[in-house]
């Protein structure tokens, strides 16, 4: 049996782009033990990855470095025997743990002060890797290998009974089609279409015959909540009210998400649901959702992508410019059954 530790990224999305690795992983090493050191808030996706037979929870937050515990917890995980480290995160305090371990063969992309904590350490080229998946994925071959396309697919597991029960918990009983609308995005408003058209394209949705759920995170809430009100209750507000593996199973319910590019947006393209992906300061050229039921919506201006947090010119055009109309215009109600 082949042991590997996969440190994983502290973003949602990027747990989700993590998956054709874990994949790849298991093709190469046919009787594989694949464990991933992750942040808490990304387990729920972990569990409902089948490649991945342990999740342990990486306690430490954003900049602390509590060097001590990172020693004690690598010192525990030497009982593993891992053969190897997979450290997706560039930053030097995600290399301390598998080295600690003593994983004799740690793999990752040189980042901040990592020689010696990395003994395999690979350059990236980004030209040759442009996608953020495929960049993860390469670390599963050796240094120099080709990556092979295409790659695996993306897939959460849904348990039809944990579903159902999501439902009831939240008195949900779905007659008409389901339009889960996902209006957050952590990393900055810069990625989020405007509140006033997610309203606006709930009240349009409502009026052919859809059943509209606003489905984010905690810090979504207030987001929602101003949403429900624009739209003058076309739409159920879930912002903030569910766990990320409650959310999970209500974008498994929906017959279409349409999203900003963000953690629930490669959810519901990993979930195979049809999918409207908003971009603005992002790019598909680098976080596509991996689902070929994907519509990707953007309009190519001159300042964008920018990928700031904030518009740094103040207009917002990007998403300002991309309107309800054409939003709407691209749901197709043919396919969208209960």
């Amino acid at each position: 049996m082949t042991k590997v530790l996969v440190v994983g990224p502290s973003w949602v999305g990027d747990t989700v782009l993590a998956q054709p690795l874990f994949a790849l992983l298991h093709q190469k090493h046919p009787q594989l033990a694949l464990d991933v050191l992750a942040p808490g808030w990304t387990l729920p996706l972990l569990a409902r990855m089948p490649e991945v037979r342990r999740a342990i929870a990486n306690p430490y937050g954003h900049g602390e470095l509590r060097l001590g515990e990172r020693r004690r917890l690598g010192l525990t995980l030497a009982e593993e025997r891992y053969d190897q480290a997979i450290v997706l995160p560039n930053s030097f305090k995600s290399a301390l743990v598998p080295f600690f371990a003593g994983i004799p063969l740690r793999t990752g992309y040189l980042g901040e002060l990592r020689w010696g904590l990395l003994n395999d350490a690979r350059r990236l080229d980004k030209q040759a890797l442009p996608l953020m998946v495929e960049r993860f994925a390469a670390l599963a071959g050796a240094a120099g290998e080709p990556l092979m396309r295409p790659l695996p697919a993306a897939h959460l597991e849904v348990a039809e009974t944990k579903r159902l029960a999501v439902l009831r918990k939240f008195a949900l009983e779905p007659r008409q089609p389901v339009v889960a609308l996902c209006p957050g995005a952590e990393y900055g408003p810069a990625k989020r279409w405007p509140a006033q058209y997610f309203a606006e394209l709930a009240q349009r949705l409502r009026s052919r015959g859809c059943e509209v759920w606003l489905i984010g995170s905690a810090k979504d809430a207030a987001l929602g909540a101003d949403i429900a009100a624009l739209s003058n209750g076309s739409c159920a507000n879930l912002c903030g009210n569910t766990t990320l593996d409650e959310a999970i199973d209500l974008l498994a319910s929906a017959q279409l998400a349409v999203s900003n590019d963000s953690g629930l947006m490669h959810v519901a393209a990993a979930l195979g649901k049809p999918l409207i992906a908003l971009y603005g300061s992002s790019s598909p050229g680098f976080t596509p959702p991996l689902s070929a039921s994907a519509t990707i919506l953007k309009l190519d201006l001159p300042c964008s992508p920018c990928f700031k947090r904030v518009c740094p010119l103040g207009h917002f055009n990007c998403m300002m410019q991309l309107v309800p109309d054409r939003v709407f215009a691209a749901v197709d109600f043919d396919k969208m059954r209960p």
